[in-house]
């Protein structure tokens, strides 16, 4: 997994849980929107970046869709999955500028902070209602 989204998932792992399903699903919904919105923006430039854009604009939609909060439709995913999807879904952002050769151009950047916002985003939000940290351990880590 790329260094930032490392570095923004250890830094609020263990903070208090500030952001709940709520706000977390107009968040979510946001950054897809900036995705699709950069995807049009990069499209005459860069074909690699905008198609990366909408693939991640695509895997945030149907990740909030799916899920079962406020905004989701189809409740197929729970609100603590959803969260370890949006922390896979970091590293896709932060991976897509290598993987796709474009991670020298100055394209990458939106990617990389977009990775760093939504690991962000993901560590601070409350996935079971504690408020507490360490929500998204593994499960077999997780103390009983």
């Amino acid at each position: 997994m790329p260094i930032l989204d490392q570095a923004a998932k250890f830094a609020t792992n263990k903070m208090h849980k500030v952001i709940g399903p709520k706000t977390h699903a107009i968040i979510d919904y946001a950054v897809a929107a900036s995705f699709f919105g950069m995807a049009a923006f990069f499209w005459r430039r860069n074909k690699r970046a905008a198609v990366s854009a909408l693939v991640c604009g695509a895997a945030g939609t149907i990740n909030s869709l799916c899920t079962d909060y406020p905004g989701g439709i189809v409740d197929e995913i729970s609100f603590e999955t959803h969260g370890t999807i949006d922390f896979g879904l970091s590293g896709l952002a932060a991976s897509l500028p290598g993987m796709l050769r474009f991670s020298d151009e100055p394209e990458a950047w939106f990617f990389r902070a977009q990775s760093v916002a939504i690991g962000a985003v993901a560590g601070l939000t409350d996935f079971n209602g504690s408020g507490e940290g360490n929500q998204l351990e593994e499960p077999g880590k997780r103390s009983a």
